[in-house]
């Protein structure tokens, strides 16, 4: 019996990862980075300080919906990250990839 893999290449996601981290000076372009890296820019980007902590909103209207976790895995590394909380939808419809 063989199983084709299902993919999600060529569908992209409305993503929102809301951020809250220990406020210093160097984390919004830690926060920046793993986007830069793929060649992304957000949409919306937000911060608000909330006491010792900074809550930081961040949006992207078509993110290529292979690399949302790739982007969640590396903004959960970034240094002072206290939680993370990702709300997506994915667009269109998964499929069967090529052999």
């Amino acid at each position: 019996m063989s199983f084709e893999p299902w993919a999600l290449v060529g569908l992209h996601a409305s993503v929102r990862f809301t951020v809250v981290a220990e406020a210093s000076p160097g984390l919004l372009p830690r926060l920046l980075e793993p986007f830069a890296r793929r060649d992304l820019t957000p949409d919306s980007f937000e911060s608000v300080r909330q006491g010792a902590d900074l809550r930081v909103e961040i949006f992207m209207h078509a993110m290529p919906a292979e690399v949302v976790h790739l982007v969640e895995g590396n903004l959960r590394q970034v240094v002072g990250v206290r939680s993370l909380v990702r709300r997506q939808e994915i667009t269109g419809s998964v499929r069967r990839r090529a052999a």
